[in-house]
């Protein structure tokens, strides 16, 4: 009777706005975490003339920081499982802003490249963290919109100082683990998997997931959207500056602003079909990303194969658009079918999988095969890869949640 009244409790706590302005404090470090991995593409033609680089040593610069976030995220994910959230994304809030700032001193590719993958072991910490907490704050009713919003920060990243840790360190209150669901259980709608199992390690939650499709199937596909929109965010700025012989600041601009500016409404839009869809079909959300992949395929091809700027402006911010409606659910479907103990475990996990599978080889296999066939037509031909996460999550929502939840 006391746990029931203290879940009563922790409801109501909930239900306050603190749990949106919890999504506010920690869109502004999400903010800032993409902004400092991001910079450096804006800057890819200049580096290549003054090192004297080929495009598939930028490629290579562009894969470095996804081979070091993928290869430490499992193990951020077991940390953040067994520790205050707070102190994960306070301490990597620190940790990557001072690597950030020591990549100024780089006078070369070595140095550049070691210092790409610190930053990337700095900043795997954060979304485990940051995930796990606002899912404990919102239950399955909020949790897409909760997520889709802060996935907007992911594309308003600039320059800001690192001054917000001192606030956070004052406003950040650490949630109990499972909260929200743990009264879902006794209501209307609660379609996570729940579990009664201790916090799983590493590895234990690896054969976890090796048994339940839907979480390697939502990764799987989650590698392939990823490839697509590291290709496009790591090298359009150089595409536009060799294409439409744009400046370096322009190029920059041109390439992040549309996409982003199209991913922001497509993100809070995917967070509200999602979280309508979810009470009318198991799969909604995930039907809602596969509508993301599915039609912003082609707007990936034409935005790379176009020689006239109101195509490409179309077309970038369709992309956006899209990757917006995919990117709003990344999380909150995965968390719909694994236990709420394991949450930074899998958000480590996806994240591993996700920038290793896909993002980790993209910027190289594109600057290899556009050093023989240019750059336009290698970043064209992964819209395929596209297609490829769709029939995945078409697969995952129509056949194995069905067959999930009969089975519960």
């Amino acid at each position: 009777m006391g746990g029931y009244i203290s879940l009563k409790r922790i409801a109501l706590a909930s239900g306050s706005t603190y749990r949106w302005q919890l999504v506010g404090m920690l869109w502004v470090v999400g903010f800032l975490n993409y902004a400092d991995r991001q910079a450096i593409f804006s800057v890819f033609p200049l580096l290549q003339s003054r090192l004297h680089l080929s495009l598939t040593e930028l490629g290579l610069l562009g894969s470095s920081f996804a081979w070091a976030y993928g290869l430490a995220a499992p193990f951020a994910g077991y940390i953040v499982d067994r520790i205050r959230r707070t102190i994960a994304i306070l301490g990597g809030l620190q940790l990557w802003s001072w690597i950030c700032a020591a990549t100024a001193l780089s006078n070369g590719l070595f140095t550049l490249t070691v210092l790409r993958s610190a930053m990337g072991l700095g900043e795997s910490l954060y979304f485990p963290a940051s995930l796990s907490m606002m899912s404990d704050y919102h239950g399955p009713e909020t949790r897409s919109r909760a997520l889709g919003l802060h996935q907007t920060s992911v594309y308003a990243g600039t320059v800001m100082g690192g001054f917000f840790g001192i606030l956070l360190h004052r406003f950040l209150i650490e949630p109990v683990r499972g909260a929200n669901d743990c009264v879902a259980k006794a209501g209307v709608l609660n379609p996570e998997v729940h579990s009664d199992s201790s916090t799983p390690g590493i590895f234990e939650f690896a054969r976890l997931a090796i048994h339940r499709p839907a979480v390697w199937l939502l990764m799987a596909a989650f590698a392939c959207a990823n490839f697509v929109a590291v290709v496009l965010l790591v090298w359009m700025p150089s595409y536009l500056y060799k294409t439409f012989h744009m400046d370096l600041a322009m190029s920059g601009l041109t390439a992040t602003v549309l996409a982003q500016t199209g991913s922001i409404a497509g993100t809070v839009a995917g967070g509200w079909f999602a979280d309508y869809f979810v009470h009318r079909n198991h799969g909604g959300r995930v039907l809602v990303q596969a509508a993301g992949v599915l039609c912003g395929a082609p707007f990936v091809f034409f935005c790379c194969r176009t020689h006239l700027m109101s195509v490409l402006i179309l077309c970038l911010t369709a992309w956006g658009f899209f990757k917006g409606l995919y990117d709003a659910n990344i999380f909150a479907s995965l968390f719909d079918v694994i236990p709420v103990e394991a949450r930074g475990a899998a958000t480590g996990w996806m994240n591993t999988v996700g920038w290793l599978g896909g993002g980790g080889f993209a910027p190289l296999l594109v600057g290899f095969f556009a050093d023989r066939h240019g750059l336009g037509l290698a970043m064209a031909l992964v819209s395929v890869v596209y297609v490829v996460a769709a029939s995945l999550l078409i697969y995952t929502a129509c056949f194995v949640l069905p067959r999930q939840k009969s089975t519960r």
